[in-house]
This record gives structure tokens, C-alpha cells and sequence, in this order.
């Protein structure tokens, strides 16, 4: 709101000019896009319809992260291969990752070529 503007003559300003403000009780808000999420924690969330076109105004504590696409390695899938490939966790924890989780990639990759 504009600083010394009382709050309710505002709402009757923006309901004369067809703007409409809703406020959302959010707990988080997370945008994801292709490798990072910024989340947005303790957040002030409003919905605003002006004319039709709706969009979200968002403030609050805002952290980004890294999406990992590299799937997490079990220790079965690991053994896994080591018994089928017949070589060592290292190698076989290198082939699962070079083949982004793939076992049966990893394995017929250690088969073909020895490590």
C-alpha cells in the first residue's frame, strides 16, 4: 500500500478501476524450472485480478536449489551389477552413474568392456 493512503479508501480505488486483491495463506512457494527450484519460505502471497488477467504477487524468504537429475545409487543396485558384471563396487558405481542409473546399460557396458 502507499505510505499515509488509509487502506479502505485504497480497496474502493482499486474496486473502481476493477482490481481485485485476494490474499492466499500460503505456507511455501515453490518455482521450479529447469535445473533449480527457488523456494520461498514465510511468504506474503496475493492474488490480484485486474481486468480479467489474473497474476500472484510474492514476497517471503527466498532460497534456490539444484535440481540433481542423477537418480541415488542403492547399495542393491550396486551389488546388483557387481554380481551380473563380475567387477569390483568401485566400477560399478562409476558405470551405474555414467549410465545415469541404468543398470541394465551399466552392466552391459562393464561386460563389453573391462575395467
Amino acid at each position: 500500500m502507499l505510505p499515509g493512503l488509509n487502506p479502505r479508501k485504497m480497496q474502493q480505488m482499486m474496486k473502481q478501476m476493477g482490481i481485485q486483491q485476494v490474499d492466499i495463506p500460503a505456507t511455501e512457494v515453490i518455482i521450479r524450472t529447469e535445473d533449480k527450484e527457488i523456494v520461498i519460505t514465510s511468504p506474503s502471497v496475493a492474488k490480484v485480478n485486474m481486468m480479467g488477467q489474473e497474476t500472484f504477487q510474492i514476497s517471503g524468504t527466498i532460497e534456490e536449489r539444484n535440481l540433481s537429475t542423477m537418480p541415488e545409487i542403492s547399495a542393491e543396485d550396486i551389488q546388483a551389477v557387481m554380481d551380473q558384471a563380475g567387477v569390483d563396487q568401485t566400477a560399478a558405481k562409476e558405470a551405474i552413474k555414467k549410465h545415469q542409473g541404468d543398470l541394465a546399460e551399466a552392466i552391459l557396458d562393464l561386460t563389453n568392456n573391462t575395467y
